[in-house]
């Protein structure tokens, strides 16, 4: 076999098509900051991994309010800004 034939053979192979989005929610465990946390959004698709990570001193309300933001008025949509088809994690 060719190095050009296994070439062909690698950029041929299929890739996986699995998206995973989701929004995780930390609480923090301190004392003096109870109530608060920190959110994770993560997106893994087709079109790349993106990941944004906050700290907020409601951090729930916050995650919900994501969720609720469609980000229709973007210039450049995308559906992975798209936070109300993420999955809600709450540790």
């Amino acid at each position: 076999m060719t190095r050009n034939q296994l070439k062909q053979i690698w950029f041929n192979l299929p890739t996986s098509t699995i998206v995973t989005k989701t929004i995780l929610v930390e609480m923090d465990k301190y004392k003096d900051r109870k109530g608060q946390g920190t959110i994770q959004i993560t997106y893994d698709g087709p079109s790349g991994y993106s990941s944004f990570k906050t700290h907020q001193v409601n951090p729930i309300e916050y995650a919900l309010n994501k969720m609720k933001d469609k980000c229709n008025d973007r210039l450049e949509y995308d559906d992975k800004y798209d936070y109300s088809t993420y999955k809600l994690v709450i540790k």
